[in-house]
């Protein structure tokens, strides 16, 4: 051995026995790592250049607490690394093993002895795993049926045609809705359909016009749809349908004791039989069409001593009307994203004679998880009421608000 790598092991040894003894006396990583048999793994140029064995630059890597216990650290690792490297390469003679051809560790194993052989064995040791049986998740409750609640209250701008068939006028008002949705669960009743959905909106509305009533209701409706069916292929069920609406509130013409609508003046039923086709994408998207060929409609009004009842397709001094022919429905749910929604409905009743429809379409996008705002608007046209000059036959609505809202619902 020569002079030189003589030195570099005296200087291995000292640096290891200081750092032990920098450390109490117990012997570290550094320390055991210059005592350590030299191993060449790659060629490092940049140690073989230099002529001393600095330790790491200080400064390279900082903490916002204090890092002096980091650098010392780092500084012993690079410097052992340097002095092993230094070594190898100005002596190749002492290094013992090249890192790529040293042989795989052998697998750990049991030793037994075979008396009657004379042999030791080796056998794969048995690692006892102890079985752990997962805790039984909580049983989810299953719900038959799904409730969706919603309840609104909103400010509201508004725009009514001057042939509404409930009266009021343009205005700002104050708006609020209640919707309630109870569906069969489909997941567990998959061969049948029972959606049922009630809603409610009233709007009281200051007006300036009117010099007998400081307010009027300009929005007042009860809708209450039901649908029953039983699977018949695919998406497709045989279905009974019934919807009936109404409002709650008198309301009056401008300036005027003149009454156009109250409680059941109008309401009106209708019972269908026919198919409907159901289609639900997710909780995003879903569309319900509905087609009973076969369609009882009853128009009610209960007041005719204030209300002319032909306003509703009611024959004059008579307080209902019923009528056979056919309708069709079809309402579309269609989340875009967590806040914008569109939810729209078409209806339409003809008994081949007159023809009546309505198109309602509502906008929501919810501002935060409270506050909301609504664009709604409704078409509507009812060949059996009598003619308009300006609007004909066609009527519309339409409704720019802006409020509070609460949800509440129900999952499998």
């Amino acid at each position: 051995m020569t002079l030189k790598a003589r030195i570099l092991l005296a200087m291995m040894a000292v640096m290891g026995l200081q750092a032990a003894a920098n450390d109490g006396g117990r012997p570290d990583v550094e320390s055991a790592m210059m005592f350590a048999p030299l191993v060449y793994e790659n060629y490092n140029g940049d140690v073989a250049e230099r002529h001393d064995v600095a330790p790491a630059k200080a400064g390279l890597y900082t903490l916002d607490a204090g890092d002096g216990w980091l650098r010392e650290a780092m500084e012993n690792s690079t410097r052992v690394h340097n002095v092993r490297s230094r070594a190898m390469i100005e002596n190749p003679q002492l290094v013992a093993y090249n890192a790529n051809r040293l042989p795989e560790a052998p697998p750990e194993g049991v030793i037994a002895v075979d008396p009657r052989q004379a042999m030791l064995t080796i056998a794969p040791a048995q690692v006892a795993v102890d079985e752990v049986t997962p805790p039984e998740a909580p049983a989810q409750p299953l719900h038959n049926w799904l409730h969706v609640f919603n309840a609104s209250l909103q400010f509201t701008q508004a725009y009514i045609s001057g042939n509404w068939y409930q009266g009021g006028e343009n205005n700002l008002a104050l708006l609020g809705s209640l919707n309630w949705n109870c569906n069969l669960n489909q997941d567990l009743h998959p061969n049948w359909l029972f959606n049922n959905a009630l809603s409610y909106k009233l709007g009281i509305a200051t007006t300036h016009g009117d010099s007998i009533r400081k307010y009027l209701i300009n929005e007042d409706n009860f809708l209450f749809t039901s649908q029953l069916g039983y699977k018949a292929v695919k998406n497709w069920y045989y279905s009974a349908m019934l919807q009936f609406t109404t409002q709650f509130m008198n309301n009056y013409k401008t300036n005027t004791r003149t009454m156009t609508a109250a409680f059941l003046s109008p309401a009106e039923l209708n019972i269908g039989l026919g198919m409907t086709y159901n289609l639900k994408k997710a909780d995003d998207r879903m569309f319900t069409l509905a087609v009973a060929p076969i369609s009882y409609n009853l128009k009610y009004c209960r007041n005719i001593t204030d209300i002319d009842p032909t306003r509703f397709g009611i024959d004059a001094g008579k307080h209902c009307k019923s009528t056979v022919g056919s309708n069709f429905e079809a309402k579309l749910l269609w989340r875009f994203n967590p806040s914008v929604m569109l939810s729209s409905r078409f209806y339409m009743f003809t008994n081949y004679q007159y023809v009546q429809g309505d198109w309602e379409n509502t906008l929501d996008f919810n501002i935060g998880k409270y506050l909301t705002t609504q664009f709604y608007t409704h078409l509507r046209f009812d060949r059996s009421r009598p003619r308009d000059n300006d609007w004909n036959y066609w009527q519309f609505k339409e409704i720019i608000s802006l409020g509070v809202i609460y949800r509440f619902a129900t999952v499998n």
